[in-house]
């Protein structure tokens, strides 16, 4: 049976699960420090702690259960990581190099049961949630490959925008959200983490009363229900008035602004109306709501939909600002490499099976 990651436990955690077997609570401190500040990845190096603490943290956890798959290096400096879990499973990571630091994107969930029809994340059904150990390990395997760049660089900022929907895995994201905040470990602070969603509204609700005080995004995708429906099927269950309600007590609970995401696809939710219902939708939000406009990257899988025109991306821009919104337009990272949420997975899948078909090939007849 395989060890959990110990990168799963909080320090909370870590410090009771010690205490109850005997051990001074103090100890999960310097175990937190080797793990995140010196980034040991093996127990036995973590040489100021009582041997009887470390033999019973190596009898019960792991610290590395992931290993590097496939590795991707964009020319702009985006590195995509294809990680393999215990299980055999895959998923994706991605390091995105920006002006004001290290940004790193993590998956939550092996595969995603949301079903949007333009996305390569979806292609693959979900098939079990990551641990919240699994999710801080995608960090942590980032910063040892910034670390062996040895340009003392360190990962500053998180978008949980991965594989999967965030809230669909609630406590383990959560447990992750704790975990990479805390002062005595990553110290990576809560404003520079956004969590995205595609629109659960119990889960927004809960998400604002938890008091984590990191940025919340949401893919919205659509201005009105006929249109988000038809190319994202949780709308079916969750249609824009209660989606819209739970945004709105998020923001009262919170006092905290909103991301709304847009991917524009050709001739599907890039028109000028479409800008137009867009600005409607969210007027009555005043400045607690920004809209972020993300140029599609197309998926083979997805063929029926196409990046939108320059002319059509600036219209909708344009529109969205003389209505007051405040948008932008995504900066796109590792164009020159499997850009798509998703798709580096997908094509490894296919690639696995394509492999095991050529070497056992069907025999039919005699």
């Amino acid at each position: 049976m395989n060890k959990p990651s110990i990168y799963g436990l909080t320090l909370d955690q870590l410090s009771a699960w010690l205490g109850e077997r005997g051990h001074k609570k103090f100890r999960a401190s310097q175990v937190w420090d080797y793990l995140y500040r010196q980034r040991v990845t093996e127990f036995n190096k973590m040489t100021e702690v009582n041997p009887a603490c470390i033999a019973l943290l190596t009898e019960h956890f792991a610290i590395q259960t992931l290993t590097e798959h496939v590795k991707q290096e964009s020319a702009d400096g985006t590195v995509k990581f294809l990680f393999r879990l215990e299980d055999g499973n895959l998923i994706e990571t991605v390091l995105m190099r920006q002006k004001y630091g290290q940004s790193v994107c993590v998956t939550t969930q092996v595969g995603c049961n949301i079903g949007c029809s333009f996305c390569a994340s979806g292609l693959i059904k979900k098939s079990r949630d990551l641990t919240a150990g699994e999710i801080v390990e995608q960090i942590m395997k980032v910063q040892f490959h910034l670390d062996a760049a040895a340009q003392d660089q360190l990962v500053t900022h998180i978008v949980v925008m991965g594989i999967g929907e965030p809230f669909d895995n609630f406590e383990n994201m959560v447990d992750f959200l704790n975990i990479v905040k805390d002062r005595k470990g990553l110290v990576i602070a809560p404003k520079r983490i956004t969590v995205s969603t595609s629109g659960l509204p119990d889960k927004i609700r809960e998400f604002a009363d938890s008091d984590l005080q990191v940025n919340l995004a949401l893919s919205l995708h659509a201005p009105n229900n006929e249109l988000r429906t038809r190319i994202m099927k949780i709308n079916r269950a969750y249609p824009l008035e209660q989606l819209m309600s739970a945004v709105e007590y998020y923001l009262t609970k919170t006092n905290r602004r909103i991301m709304l995401e847009y991917i524009l696809l050709r001739d599907v939710n890039d028109h000028q109306e479409h800008a137009q219902q867009l600005a409607d939708l969210i007027a009555h939000m005043n400045k607690s709501a920004s809209v972020n406009l993300i140029p599609y990257n197309p998926v083979d899988e997805h063929s029926q939909y196409q990046r939108s025109s320059q002319e059509s991306i600036i219209t909708f821009y344009d529109t969205l600002k003389k209505n007051g919104v405040n948008c932008t337009v995504r900066l796109e990272h590792g164009t020159d490499i499997d850009a798509a949420c998703g798709q580096l997975r997908s094509k490894q899948i296919k690639k696995a099976a394509q492999a095991e078909k050529e070497e056992n090939p069907v025999v039919v007849g005699s």
